[in-house]
């Protein structure tokens, strides 16, 4: 085994500019794109977070099929992002188009359920093992919506999340541990927030149960919102037995728990929950279900549909707080029975998995043969390479490893090579049409990077 190396930064600094250089000369399409598009669109894009593409402006896309995109320059990508877990399922997924297809000829949106939203919930309850659902347009409304609904129930006003989580734009989630090590101060990016987060949220990290317990004996706690794993700051995964705890603590002490798996779908079809066979009172999922439709969903247990129905009276059925005028319309209901029971099946995670695994394996032969003191952390059919030698226990260790500068500068040489990461960190997913092809590409593409920058 070679040495650890340590990175110089006037080398990335140097590669960093000449790769710069490199995407300007091969993309002049999507520069004139973007300039265009300044006229109108804020920044040139049309959601903020566009602007953190590694290159000096975005890529814009001429067509997407299954694990690959081709850009208006003509360049052919793997992508390994799949729209943050949005296009988890390839994109234009064949059962899906046909499905969505269909129904945009038979009407989009009418307040009135279709036989879709049945087969949907029907499929819902058997992967994730709650009984009732509910459809919503994306995740942060379903996660709004069921801690409106603990509050309702519990009689209760705060929640607890895990330090460096991420639930959408759910504004009680914008916390962090503050510098005295306990108390909820807001997260850098909060951007206007309606109330101080202390006044409606605890945090605790993952894996602490000593701080959750601490949080819980307070008798304030409506719901603790968890990820069964951490994904938005990088994976950092439960410790064996984590998950029992926080069950047995969160019932000791009334507390509701909301599994969200939005993004912890990749570890089965049932998500953490179901491959881990987990006992939540919530689930809450988004993004992945339509197949790239909007659309989401909330469950919750039998004993929970009870507790709804005793404490919220039907007349307020539509002005409390819970629900939208499109939720649950006939488009997003096909695109997810389609999506469900034709592409994300329990057969395609049985491919998607091996092919993270294949991820895994090659940055790690990658890692071992230069001595770059590097992790890489799986989480099913997803996988990530940290900045640190051992795997994170903590949103806060992963957090303080952080190298926007090394990030960067590895998603900018991986996208002019063909191959597309998520942009705000190393996580690569797998869909259902992704091939050992594509992923050997990336492990080509990733040696090459290590060389140039440790060589």
């Amino acid at each position: 085994m070679p040495a650890p190396r340590t990175l110089d930064r006037a080398r990335l600094e140097r590669l960093m500019a000449a790769e710069l250089a490199r995407f300007d000369q091969a993309n002049p399409r999507s520069k004139a794109l973007w300039e265009q598009a300044q006229r109108s669109l804020f920044d040139g894009v049309p959601m903020n977070w566009m602007v953190k593409w590694a290159g000096a402006y975005p890529l814009f896309v001429e067509s997407a099929s299954g694990s690959h995109f081709t850009d208006v320059d003509g360049h052919d990508y793997v992508d390994l992002c799949l729209g943050d877990t949005g296009a988890m399922a390839g994109h234009g997924a064949a059962a899906t188009t046909e499905a969505v297809t269909r129904q945009l000829q038979r009407g989009i949106t009418h307040m009135l359920p279709t036989e879709d939203a049945i087969v949907a919930a029907d499929e819902l309850r058997r992967r994730f093992g709650v009984r009732f659902w509910q459809f919503t347009l994306t995740a942060t409304d379903a996660n709004r919506f069921v801690i409106r609904l603990a509050r309702q129930i519990t009689g209760r006003t705060k929640i607890i999340v895990h330090n460096h989580c991420y639930h959408g734009s759910v504004d009680e989630t914008f916390a962090v541990i503050g510098p005295d090590g306990v108390s909820a101060v807001a997260r850098r990016g909060n951007i206007g927030r309606p109330v101080d987060v202390a006044e409606t949220t605890r945090v605790v990290e993952i894996n602490d149960l000593g701080a959750l317990e601490r949080e819980l004996k307070l008798g304030d706690v409506a719901a603790c919102l968890f990820e069964p794993a951490l994904t938005n700051v990088g994976i950092v995964l439960p410790e064996p037995g984590y998950h029992e705890a926080v069950r047995e603590l969160t019932r000791k002490y009334g507390t509701l728990l909301i599994n969200d798996e939005t993004h912890t779908i990749c570890a089965g079809p049932g998500g953490y929950t179901g491959a881990h066979d987990l006992h939540p009172d919530f689930v809450t999922i988004g993004k992945t279900i339509g197949g790239g439709i909007p659309a989401a969903a909330y469950g919750f247990t039998e004993e929970v549909g009870n507790r709804i129905h005793a404490s919220v009276d039907r007349e307020d059925a539509d002005v409390g707080g819970v629900g939208g005028t499109l939720a649950g319309n006939a488009l997003s209901t096909a695109a997810i029975r389609a999506t469900l029971t034709e592409v994300l099946t329990d057969e395609a995670f049985e491919r998607m998995i091996p092919l993270a695994e294949r991820f895994e394996s090659g940055v790690n032969t990658v890692l071992a043969a230069s001595g770059v003191p590097w992790h890489v952390t799986r989480l099913g059919a997803r996988a990530e390479y940290h900045f640190t030698p051992e795997p994170p226990r903590n949103g806060t260790v992963l957090h303080d490893a952080a190298d926007p500068e090394l990030e960067r500068f590895l998603h900018l040489w991986a996208m002019n090579r063909g191959v597309l990461m998520t942009p705000f960190h190393n996580m690569a997913l797998m869909s259902p049409a992704t091939t050992a092809e594509d992923v050997d590409r990336h492990t080509a593409v990733f040696a090459e990077a290590v060389e140039a920058l440790f060589g």
